[in-house]
């Protein structure tokens, strides 16, 4: 061993004058030089792709936002169709087989007789008369997103026939086109409502977390103040506010920002939690020292570092707006028909009687409950693949 240093020197350093080894060094195989060499966003969708309940739940998330597109093209019928002699329609089935033969998908003929004694319409199908279910056909003409002419769907009654696979509700209209035609709204608000409450989350409490002192006091306050306030009697004052003479479009994006402006306290105190603990990091320092803004610190430095873990609370947030458009709509206080929405199907389900008489009103509960249950079990699954090094 050779000193590189003189003798006595405090720290010598020793250099070895054996000849070098290149098999004494371990060499990485191609999947550990792989992984290593992977970016965050990769180790992530790796261990997402482990969760396999979340993964189903993605492909139902998707499959529901893409219906969004084509709601016209789904529908059976138009959004305001209705069928005046086919008021509180039971659903009706589809059959393959008639007289043990196959026929392909039908469903029969409804007849009505009125029950004087109970004021009630009585269906009885009609197992002599066959509607086939038409497909790829020409149906109730419609405004595709309001902009063209259309009137291709999917499926089609028979000519002269019917086709109510959910029921209809008191003016005749088809419960199944409804529920298509209220999943974009349902879903769209969603969507909006995050993406303001995710920049207004970002926004403030990354401001609170990287300059702290008295700017993160008057945060947290308003924070606290607001999130004291129970929600939902807070939606409801809010939303009793918007004008009743304002048009649907105009209510729409009043109950979006309602709804945003009061769900971006979480996310901003995720923000400053985690800003708090990153600004007296090394690089966060150098990029001080070097001149950088704060702004250019907070953006290009710290948020990168955990917006993996912003992507999977934003993702749990949803289903709050969701729910909260559909109470308020159920309670009558948000959406107001023509704008069709889940909670505004709801709201016809609220008496007692006309949901033990006609049970199917109800089921526009049931793509609630898959929407929300798909977004929890999504959100749960990124939020643990948010950490791809545990």
């Amino acid at each position: 061993m050779n000193d590189a240093r003189k003798p006595g020197q405090v720290g010598a350093h020793y250099v070895s004058d054996a000849p070098f080894d290149p098999g004494s060094i371990e060499v990485l195989s191609p999947e550990q030089e792989r992984y290593f060499l992977a970016s965050q966003w990769r180790l992530m969708w790796w261990k997402l792709k482990h969760h396999r309940l979340a993964i189903v739940c993605a492909f139902i998330l998707l499959l529901m936002y893409a219906s969004t597109l084509v709601s016209e093209m789904l529908a059976p019928y138009d959004l305001h169709s209705r069928f005046s002699g086919f008021i509180f329609t039971p659903p009706q089935r589809v059959h393959l087989f008639h007289e043990g033969e196959f026929v392909g998908p039908f469903v029969y003929a409804m007849n009505s007789r009125l029950d004087m004694e109970n004021l009630q319409r009585i269906y009885t199908e009609d197992t002599d008369t066959l509607h086939r279910l038409r497909f790829f056909c020409r149906g109730d003409p419609y405004e595709f997103w309001g902009l063209f002419d259309g009137d291709l769907h999917l499926v089609c009654p028979a000519e002269n026939g019917t086709l109510f696979l959910l029921g209809t509700d008191r003016l005749g209209r088809d419960m199944l086109s409804r529920i298509i035609y209220g999943t974009r709204i349902s879903l769209t608000i969603g969507l909006i409502g995050i993406t303001i409450s995710f920049v207004l989350g970002i926004v403030i409490g990354g401001i609170a977390g990287y300059y702290g002192g008295i700017i993160d006091h008057v945060v947290q306050r308003i924070i606290e103040i607001l999130r004291s306030f129970p929600e939902l009697p807070l939606w409801m004052a809010l939303s009793a506010v918007l004008p009743v003479n304002w048009s649907p479009v105009l209510i729409f994006f009043g109950i979006t920002v309602i709804l945003a402006l009061l769900d971006w306290t979480g996310l901003a105190r995720a923000v400053r939690s985690k800003l708090l603990a990153l600004r007296e990091e090394d690089y966060c320092v150098a990029a001080q020292l070097m001149g950088a803004r704060p702004r250019r610190i907070i953006a290009r430095h710290l948020l990168p570092g955990f917006f993996s873990h912003l992507v999977a609370s934003a993702t749990l947030s949803i289903p709050g707006m969701i729910l909260g458009e559909t109470a308020l709509s159920f309670l009558g206080l948000g959406l107001r028909p023509p704008v069709t929405s889940w909670g505004v199907l709801l709201n016809e389900a609220q008496n007692i009687n006309v949901v033990a008489l006609y049970p199917w009103l109800m089921l526009p509960v049931v793509p609630v409950i898959v929407v929300i249950l798909a977004f929890n079990f999504f959100g749960d699954g990124l939020r643990d693949a948010a950490d791809p090094y545990k």
